[in-house]
């Protein structure tokens, strides 16, 4: 049987994450902040559920030890994060390094606390959750975007890096996805400058896609052994990317700006 160990396993796509592949018949290590409040996966067979705050460095190494005590990892899966939308202008410090330490850094964190363990087993798979916002830009989440094309960027390099003992590195970018993703929105205070587009941004966020539907790429990655590296997930994220490289990074800046910028009075 085998194992995959999961972040941010508390709901959306790493819950339906850990519901797919306990079907799929995998032991899955589903990790959260708060263990105690979860009540569905603590049902099912062959789910583990460990606490696990991405931003806490000890907590990193006490889980990823206990986890590979229990079991023979065979995928880690990076999902634990947020979004953050808002005017640069408006955001905190405090909101600029939280949203940073948990997409970006807790992601590399993790990371880290399992190479010496797939490097020694020359064996093992990591798969990056990101964003089509990993992609291409849009205005009021450039912190969330930053994280997303950070971990992206990152991800690249490394699955270079790590290819030498036989592990590999993926990263799969979803669209709007119906989660909880930007719940966040309510911790900055708007400033009225940009109120106008942030409003129109927010009408035109339509979640298109399932946690469900995300899941099934995140197990497509995990098992076609292709040495590939992105995959897009979700009903827009590959149309998204395809228009980029059709009309090329500049065009698509210019075209984004329009669809948000047209029309509008500043």
């Amino acid at each position: 049987m085998k194992t995959i160990f999961i972040t941010g396993a508390s709901s959306g796509i790493g819950k339906a994450t850990a519901k797919l592949f306990q079907s799929k018949g995998w032991h899955v290590i589903a990790t959260m902040r708060n263990p105690e409040k979860e009540t569905a996966l603590t049902q099912l067979e062959n789910i583990t559920v460990l606490p696990l705050d991405v931003t806490n460095v000890k907590q990193i190494a006490s889980t990823v030890a206990t986890a590979v005590s229990l079991a023979k990892i065979d995928v880690v899966v990076n999902n634990a994060g947020y979004g953050l939308m808002s005017s640069l202008e408006a955001l905190t410090e405090d909101n600029i390094v939280k949203q940073v330490d948990t997409n970006f850094l807790g992601t590399v964190r993790v990371t880290k606390a399992f190479i010496p363990y797939f490097r020694e087993r020359k064996s093992g798979l990591f798969i990056n959750v990101t964003s089509i916002g990993g992609h291409t830009g849009f205005p009021f989440t450039s912190i969330y975007n930053g994280t997303k094309w950070a971990v992206e960027g990152w991800s690249e390099c490394l699955s270079i890096e790590l290819s030498m003992f036989g592990v590999g590195v993926k990263t799969v970018a979803p669209s709007a996805t119906n989660t909880n993703l930007f719940s966040h929105h309510s911790d900055v205070a708007p400033l009225p400058y940009y109120e106008a587009v942030e409003k129109k941004m927010l009408g035109m966020i339509k979640p298109a896609s399932l946690p469900e539907e995300i899941a099934d790429v995140i197990y497509e990655a995990a098992t076609d052994n292709k040495d590939q590296l992105r995959y897009f997930a979700g009903k827009s994220s590959q149309a998204i990317y395809d228009r980029r490289m059709e009309i090329g990074a500049e065009a698509s800046r210019k075209e984004i700006k329009s669809i948000y910028f047209d029309g509008l009075k500043t």
